[in-house]
Formats: C-alpha cells, structure tokens, sequence
C-alpha cells in the first residue's frame, strides 16, 4: 500500500472512485479559489488509486487557528484514518470534520452496523460533532419510467406541474450567462429574503459556477413565461447522480406552480443524463415541524415520491482538545448569529 499526494494527472482517477461531487477534483478547484486550502491524499494499491481523501482547510475566525473539512467521503478505514491524523499533524489543525457519505433509508430496521462504525471512529479520537451539512434527504430511483415516476408522486404535486403545464410555463436547460445572472438575481432578491435564511456570497456562487459548470458537472434550469423567469434550479450531475442543491424562484405569477413542473423536468433532465439516482439535497427529519423555516421546502421535496434517508452524522477528529472545547463553544453561537442576520437582511428589506 502507497499513500502520497494526488496531482492534476489523477483527476480522472479520483472522479471515477469518490461517491459525492464535494469529494471531486472539480469541487477542491473551487475551495481553492475561495481562499481554502485543498489536501488531497490516495491510497495506491499496486499503483491502482483505490481511496481517495480530499480535505479543505479552514481559518477559525479571529485565531490563528485551523480546521480541516472532509465531507461526504468514504467511511474512514483504519488506512484513511492514518491519512487523516497525518494531515492533523503536519497542518497543526484543531480538528477535522468528517460527514461520511454513508445513509440509511428512514424507518429501516435498526442498522447495528452504524454502532459499530460509532465505536470505530470514536476509538480513533473522533467525537460527535455539529452537523454542516443535513442529515437527512430524499433520493428518488431514477431507473423506473417516467408515467411509474408521475404514479409515485403526491396527487397535488401532480396536479400542479400539469397546471403549470396549462398555464404556460416552459423549462430548458440553460447555461448561458444570462441564466446564471438570473439565478443570481432570483436568490438574493427574492428567495433568500423571502425566507429568512442565510446563503453564501455571490463571488461564491460565480466561483463555483466557473469551476463546476465548464467540468460538466453543475447546469442550470431555468422556468419561464414569455420574457419572464420565474425560476432557476443549479442541479450536479456526478457518478450518475442527479443533485438539487440551489433552487432560487419567484412570487411574481405564484399561482401558475413553476417550481413544480421544473422540478419534474429536473427529473426528466437526470434520467436523459444517466442518472439512476436523484439526491435532492437535504430534507427535515421524519417528523417535521411546520413551524420550521424549512418545512416548505421539505414539503415540496416530499412531493416527488422519493425516499428518505439519514446518514450517518457528523464526527469531528479532535488534535488539540483544549482549543476544540473553545471552538465548540464559539461554534455553538453561530447559528444564532446567522439567524440575527438573515433576520435583519429580511427587516432592512
């Protein structure tokens, strides 16, 4: 077994064997471009890549501290985890959060193995810790026909995109600039207010979209009446995997359920690319709360007949305690602080 560093010429390689486009060669491209440095590591088998660890590293905010950011990868074996705690050391990192991409269907028979896995992680110094990415989504089965597709979804979410249908509304897959301009526009002006939640920057978004779309990866959908958007999806496409990580629309024209025919036409653009497999991208848990900002959104999802599923977790593999229990406690405000903020953008408004 060889482990070294992965260079431009294992690109192919590395996108072929990771599981989750944030685990591509494309998407450390972009953290670079972010300010974020990229750690990639390969474990060769007779000068086969077998494994792959892409981890980004992250300056905490007011300290000369860092910490290391591996999501949806494998689950760490006790190879991958030699990996991990050699790049804590060399980089003097506080910590590196793991988020394996590793889920189960919700309402499965209990999956012992996961407890198994929990005693594994933990043996190797790793702890519990805060979620950044969701712990639960829908996946929907991409190889049935598209009337089986129509006969699993709630009769409501059919209704509406047969009346958006009616009503006009038209979606192509659109990456021209202008789309992306629409998309940017749609988001900070309208969705992100609209729903009080906190988004990343528009460079962040242009970065990526110069990264990702160019690969193949990142594509835009776009619904439209006439001259008017209404709305924008970016959907990945990755390892025959459909992703609906960004949707952004308007309130102009609410009742003509644009969202709704894009997201099957979404679906339809997963299937004619190959995809056997539709992540949507996050979803509330089993027992969702109305109340919650997010129920909307989870409803919606919902619609489409997909399935849900929790992964594993989050776990955090701690170099310098002391400095992590700081962390924790900092980190443990944040979410307050983007709450006070997205509110005040909505009120400012």
């Amino acid at each position: 077994m060889l482990i070294r560093d992965l260079v431009d010429n294992d690109r192919s390689t590395l996108n072929q064997i990771v599981s989750h486009p944030l685990q591509s060669y494309e998407w450390g491209e972009f953290r670079r471009l972010t300010g974020n440095p990229v750690i990639r590591k390969g474990v060769f088998e007779k000068n086969k890549l077998v494994q792959s660890l892409q981890v980004t590293l992250h300056q905490v905010p007011k300290f000369n501290w860092q910490i290391g950011y591996f999501p949806k990868g494998q689950l760490p074996d006790e190879a991958q985890m030699k990996v991990l705690q050699q790049i804590g050391r060399e980089n003097n990192l506080v910590m590196i959060k793991l988020e394996p991409n590793v889920s189960r269907t919700v309402n499965d028979q209990p999956n012992h193995g996961w407890n198994t896995i929990d005693s594994f992680l933990k043996q190797h110094g790793c702890r519990p810790g805060r979620s950044l990415f969701t712990q639960y989504s829908f996946q929907l089965d991409l190889k049935p026909g598209e009337a089986d597709l129509l006969a699993k979804m709630h009769p409501k979410t059919r209704y509406n995109l047969r009346l958006a249908e009616k009503k006009g509304v038209r979606v192509m897959v659109d990456d021209s600039p202008a789309s992306f301009a629409w998309f940017l526009k749609l988001l900070f002006e309208e969705t992100v207010v609209r729903q009080g939640f906190f988004a990343h920057t528009r460079e962040y978004f242009q970065k990526l979209w110069q990264t990702l779309n160019p690969a193949g990866i990142a594509h835009l959908l776009r619904a439209y009446t006439g001259d008017q958007t209404l709305a924008v999806f970016m959907v990945f496409v990755f390892n025959q995997t459909l992703y609906y990580p960004y949707g952004a629309s308007t309130r102009q024209s609410k009742e003509v359920m644009a969202p709704n025919l894009l997201m099957w036409e979404t679906i339809r653009f997963g299937k004619k690319s190959g995809c056997t497999n539709f992540d949507m991208w996050g979803a509330l848990g089993p027992s969702p709360d109305p109340n919650d900002p997010w129920y909307g959104f989870h409803r919606f999802k919902a619609g489409y007949g997909g399935r849900l599923v929790e992964f594993l977790g989050t776990y955090d593999l701690v170099f310098n305690t002391p400095r992590y229990l700081l962390f924790r406690q900092l980190d443990n405000l944040r979410p307050l602080g983007l709450k006070i903020k997205a509110n005040l953008r909505r009120w400012l408004k």
